[in-house]
């Protein structure tokens, strides 16, 4: 077999691809190739990637990193050699150490393997420090400036897969990659929490990155895809360095329901009015909210569907805007287990209708459903 190493490249991982590519030396592919492949996939590429993984027909070893895989490794063992459990940073060049010597990754914190038909885990890995690592090379991806999150709302796999204990990059260790952009933009679980616990924001710590940034002399775009912000953390100090330093004149909040039994449900842990104070700040200073809402939560009703559809025309009709998604569970989660509620009939066709005039965008419907 060769020892050659190559990073299966789709259009939804080259984030991941980006953070891993600094410590290995492999190549980009579009296919499988003679090797080791690695491959990073989240739920939504799981049943492709598997099909291209069982037909190929080269002499290869898989492995499997990513959201899908850490939360189903005895699945994705179906199909693959190997599976790397979480961050990849250190876990990943130490297992192709191994693999290349020919020997078993038994030493290997955060790696799932089969022997003797049975799957073996050898142990969770400590969380990495992030300054360590470079965010990105040879792919140009935005800086990652935070990772791990204390909210463990009920739908998501941060939590689970980073962490609740809120990591961050150092203001020097962003600048210098920062550089590297034409125009600045970020990765993080809330942006308005860098430098804090996640709980609550220390705004002078975002005005030192922020403050820093300005120096470049480049365009600053904070708190927009693909990040986001909590709506608790919108405040007019937030927004006063937001408008202080940044481009953007775009914000995008985390609602996910106008039901506060939903927002209970799934852990939000912040009310409706958060959302409404937080669109009203926005508009306050000339930013516009762009407001993230999930629907087909398995323990919302048509009332609770009613209740976001009330809130997003109160959110457009201020001047924001709104993105829908229909909820998918997913592994790992404590909604995985869980079927999606189905999206009331007059409900989708409200939400068809602000699609139309161009106030919404999203999917937020079953796949195959249409009006």
């Amino acid at each position: 077999m060769s020892e050659k190493i190559w990073f299966r490249r789709f259009s939804k991982n080259l984030y991941s691809i980006a953070a891993l590519m600094p410590l290995i030396d492999a190549d980009l592919t579009d296919e499988p190739r003679p090797g080791i492949m690695l491959y990073s996939f989240a739920t939504a590429q799981a049943e492709e990637v598997y099909r291209e993984v069982s037909s190929a027909r080269v002499d290869a070893v898989y492995v499997a990193g990513g959201p899908h895989p850490s939360a189903e490794p005895e699945e994705a063992l179906r199909f693959f050699d190997y599976v790397v459990i979480g961050e990849g940073e250190e876990t990943l060049p130490e297992l192709i150490a191994v693999l290349k010597r020919g020997e078993e990754p038994g030493m290997v914190k955060g790696v799932a393997y089969k022997k003797d038909g049975q799957m073996k885990f050898t142990g969770p890995r400590a969380p990495v420090d992030l300054d360590l690592y470079p965010p990105f090379r040879r792919i140009l991806a935005p800086v990652e400036i935070s990772r791990g999150c204390p909210w463990r709302c009920a739908y998501c796999q941060t939590p689970r897969l980073c962490g609740s204990k809120m990591r961050h990059r150092s203001v020097p260790i962003i600048l210098k990659y920062a550089r590297l952009h034409k125009d600045i933009r970020f990765t993080s679980p809330n942006s308005l929490a860098y430098g804090s616990d996640g709980l609550s924001p220390k705004l002078d710590n975002v005005e030192s990155l922020l403050r820093a940034l300005a120096e470049l002399k480049r365009p600053i775009y904070f708190g927009t895809f693909p990040s986001e912000v909590r709506p608790e953390f919108v405040s007019v100090q937030a927004l006063e360095l937001i408008t202080k330093y940044c481009s953007n004149r775009v914000l995008n909040i985390g609602a996910q329901s106008g039901s506060p039994k939903v927002l209970k449900a799934i852990c939000r842990s912040h009310d409706v009015e958060a959302v409404v104070t937080a669109c009203q700040l926005c508009r306050d200073h000339g930013i516009e909210p762009l407001v993230d809402f999930i629907f087909g939560l398995p323990m919302e009703t048509a009332s609770d569907q009613q209740l976001s559809l009330e809130l997003i025309e109160k959110i457009i009709a201020g001047g924001g805007s709104v993105r829908a998604h229909y909820f998918t569970p997913l592994p790992g989660t404590p909604l995985a287990r869980t079927a999606p509620a189905p999206v009331a009939d007059q409900v989708a066709r409200e939400l068809g209708k602000l699609a139309l005039q161009g106030k919404l965008t999203g999917s937020w419907m079953a796949k195959g459903r249409t009006f």
